[in-house]
C-alpha cells in the first residue's frame, strides 16, 4: 500500500475536502497548493499523477492530530470536530434522504395454539417394512 493509497483512504474516511487538507497541513507550517494535492489523488496512470512522499504524509498526520485533538493549551474533542465536518457537507438536491426506519405495529396476529402432546390421541404405529437381515461383507461368527 503506497502513501497515496493511505492519503486517499484517510481523506474519504474523515470526509475531508481539499481546502480542509490544505488547512490541516498549514497547522504544521507545511504549504501545499490544491493542484499539488489533487495530483496525489489521481490515478497512477494519469499524466499529472504525483507520488506522495513520506514528508507530505508525515506532516499531514501530525497536522491531523493537532486538528482533531487540539494542542495542550487548547484541547478539542475529536468527535465534535468530525461531527462539524459531517455537518458542513452539502446535501445534493436530486437525492432524497432515507426516511427513518419505523417498524409497523403488528395488529392482525392470530395466536396459534401451543403444542400440547397430551391433547393428541396416540395411535399405534403400523410397521410398513418387514425386518430384513442384511448379510454384507464377511461372515460373522456369532
Amino acid at each position: 500500500m503506497t502513501n497515496n493509497d493511505i492519503f486517499k483512504k484517510l481523506r474519504v474516511a474523515l470526509m475531508l475536502r481539499d481546502d480542509q487538507i490544505v488547512e490541516i497541513l498549514e497547522l504544521v507550517d507545511f504549504r501545499i497548493s490544491k493542484s499539488e494535492l489533487g495530483a496525489f489523488f489521481r490515478d497512477e496512470k494519469h499524466e499529472n499523477y504525483m507520488e506522495c512522499g513520506d514528508q507530505v504524509l508525515r506532516n499531514f498526520l501530525n497536522g491531523l492530530v493537532i486538528h482533531l485533538r487540539g494542542t495542550k493549551e487548547n484541547p478539542k474533542n475529536p468527535n465534535e470536530v468530525l461531527a462539524k465536518h459531517k455537518a458542513e457537507i452539502p446535501v445534493k438536491e436530486g437525492v432524497k434522504s432515507k426516511p427513518a426506519f419505523s417498524p409497523k405495529p403488528k395488529t392482525d396476529l392470530k395466536k396459534k395454539p401451543a403444542f400440547n402432546s397430551k391433547s393428541k390421541k396416540t395411535t399405534p404405529k403400523i410397521q410398513v417394512v418387514e425386518k430384513v437381515q442384511f448379510k454384507n461383507g464377511k461372515n460373522k461368527k456369532s
